[in-house]
């Protein structure tokens, strides 16, 4: 009897078990109620024992019939002509078939070492690759409907983007619209001004659907195959919203070979491309990835990483193409444009790409960004080079100011605009600067900044092209005037920028002083030898000897002077001011010696008569021609701009 109901005990705790589905977890909880009957006489062990030595194949029947019904209805929806989610109800009855799959297939699983189990979930297995290749199509056809139904062309134009509100998550064309020959209506879209905007690409209810058919596919082991299509076609969206901005996809190669003024529109184009995608396409795009993958982090993050990975990778090999383009010179600005673009969305970088799946974006990022701050100092080398190549065969008729020196001031002096830039850039960079100065460091202060040496480096070099320059022309007067006029002019473009904090008041006050010297270095060798043939000793003299002696020098006077006007006619002073005081200095010293040669001659009577007629210029004549020169060829090199 005892036999009997032992037996009867067992048939219900095996029914129990396969009506139910067995799993480890019901089968202890099974043996352990049943263990507890008749003071424990049921040990769990020999229950345990006799319930797993069961092979009667009725144990099979539930997961067979489970298998056979699930196969009837995910089979239906798997062979649809229509799409499953245009009913509501044809997708919550597909779901939820998919979810007693996979809930039958985890109950079983543990027993797939028994030859029927195993057949079983082969076949369950067959049927779940079915249903997930559905689920795919279902997936993509949700998200192509989607877009298509975003009307891109209202969001996007070639000058930017228009947001009909910060944070509203949509954008709206404007209600001012141009009509073309046809009279077609025509969005007019306004620049960005403000990146606090997301974009909600998909309806809501699409976005819900799609993190149901995600969490399914991702549970059933394909979540690769899940952000594989969801990111081909959000990278279709991506792509074509940088393309609606005016951005071309062009080879590293191709960016080299561009003419220099395309390429500056280009690179206009894609800092506003750039500021777009950072600040509102790729952080839309990891808010929808979130909100699809929400509390799936790993198929999230990869599917993100796979819809922005080209876009970004685009975005920064343009910028890689600049930066290892030409350095030529005129480059600077526009290379300083992308340098500042990339520095300043570092932050958005590291924000929007912070997964480890995008690491090599971020570093990517930080390196180009580098990259760009080499090109940069490149550029300051090449302008050295530049300076240096400079010929000093032609001179500049009538040493007025030398292109050279315009270039490089105005040059310098836009620089600096960027000043705060350049600092960065070559603080970056403390070791090679200064590594190659030959010149005395005393001349600089050792507290100088990397970028005050460059600037002040700069400088030697093109005063050291100038004086070789100078050498040029044969009279030394000339010499003087033409370094006069090109230090004049870099002292005032130095004193009136930037240029003037960097280098400090004591480079100003040195090259002043230089100014100076330059202007006695020319009265000497021009107005100091016509004065000094006025000169007159205090030796007396017959009256015929000196008037001879007076006669000679007013001769030699007359020509030398007037030789003197006519050479210096030609000769240019650029600096207005600087030329008033030269015709004023010039005027002083020659009246005063001209006037006391005249007073000598006055006071010998018979001297004078003897002489007068020799005086050919009255003291406000020599005035009057002085201060006709300096004004030759300035139509050609007195341009101060």
């Amino acid at each position: 009897m005892a036999d009997n109901s032992e037996e009867k005990l067992l048939a219900v705790a095996r029914h129990i078990a396969k009506t139910l589905g067995r799993t480890e977890t019901m089968t202890d909880d099974i043996l352990q109620i049943f263990s507890t009957f008749d003071n424990h006489r049921f040990s769990r062990e020999k229950l345990s024992e006799k319930m797993d030595g069961d092979d009667d194949p009725r144990g099979y029947a539930a997961l067979e019939h489970s298998l056979k019904s699930l196969d009837r209805r995910i089979s239906r929806y798997v062979a649809a002509d229509q799409a499953i989610w245009a009913d509501s109800a044809d997708s919550a009855e597909f779901i939820d078939a998919i979810d007693e799959l996979l809930s039958t297939v985890r109950d079983w699983n543990h027993m797939a070492a028994e030859k029927p189990v195993a057949a079983c979930l082969d076949r369950a297995d067959d049927l779940l690759q079915q249903a997930m290749f559905r689920l795919e199509d279902e997936f993509r056809l949700l998200i192509e409907r989607s877009a298509e139904s975003f009307n891109l062309q209202n969001r996007f134009s070639g000058d930017g983007l228009e947001g009909s509100g910060a944070g509203n998550g949509n954008f709206s064309s404007d209600e001012d619209e141009d009509e073309d020959e046809n009279g077609d209506r025509i969005p007019v879209a306004h620049p960005v001004t403000d990146f606090d905007i997301v974009i909600d690409a998909l309806p809501l209810g699409t976005i819900n659907d799609l993190h149901e058919i995600a969490k399914r596919m991702v549970a059933a082991g394909f979540g690769k195959e899940c952000s594989h299509v969801y990111s081909s076609c959000r990278r279709d969206f991506l792509e074509e919203s940088i393309s609606r901005l005016g951005l071309q996809k062009l080879s590293i190669e191709e960016v080299h070979k561009m003419p220099w003024s395309e390429l500056e529109d280009e690179i206009e184009r894609w800092t506003k491309a750039v500021n777009v995608a950072l600040r509102i396409l790729f952080p839309s795009e990891q808010r929808l990835c979130d909100r699809v993958f929400f509390g799936l982090s790993a198929a999230s993050d990869l599917s993100f990483m796979e819809v922005c990975r080209g876009t970004a990778i685009q975005l920064l090999n343009f910028a890689d193409a600049v930066a290892i383009g030409s350095r030529a010179p005129e480059r600077l600005f526009k290379i300083l444009d992308v340098f500042e673009t990339l520095r300043d969305l570092m932050p958005e970088f590291e924000e929007v790409f912070s997964d480890h799946y995008c690491a090599f974006l971020r570093t990517e990022a930080v390196t180009i960004w580098k990259r760009l701050g080499e090109a940069i100092r490149g550029i300051f080398m090449e302008l050295e080079n530049l300076i240096r190549r400079d010929p000093a065969k032609a001179a500049v008729p009538g040493g007025g100011l030398h292109p050279i020196t315009r270039y490089v001031m105005n040059y310098l002096r836009a620089a600096c605009g960027a000043r705060q830039t350049l600092e960065q850039v070559f603080e970056d960079n403390i070791p090679s600067v200064g590594d190659y100065r030959t010149s005395d460091p005393n001349d600089r202060a050792s507290s100088s900044s990397p970028l005050a040496v460059q600037m002040a480096w700069i400088m030697e070099l093109l005063e050291s092209n100038l004086e070789g320059k100078s050498r040029v022309y044969r009279d030394s007067a000339l010499s003087a005037i033409f370094l006069m006029n090109n230090t004049r002019y870099i002292v005032q473009k130095v004193k009136d920028s930037e240029l003037g904090s960097l280098l400090g008041e004591d480079w100003i006050r040195k090259h002043s002083a230089k100014v100076r010297q330059y202007h006695v270095n020319y009265q000497r060798n021009s107005w100091g030898k016509v004065i000094a043939v006025l000169k007159l000793d205090n030796s007396s003299l017959a009256p015929s000897a000196a008037s001879k002696l007076l006669k000679e020098k007013l001769k030699s006077f007359n020509m030398q002077f007037e030789e003197m006007c006519k050479t210096q006619s030609t000769w240019v002073v650029v600096d207005e001011q600087l030329r008033t005081e030269m015709r004023l200095s010039a005027t002083g010293n020659v009246l005063s010696a001209y006037r006391n040669f005249l007073g000598r001659l006055h006071n010998v009577p018979e001297v004078e008569r003897h002489t007068e007629k020799h005086i050919r210029h009255s003291v406000e004549d020599i005035e009057a021609r002085i201060n006709e020169l300096f004004q030759g060829g300035i139509g050609f090199t007195g341009s101060r701009k």
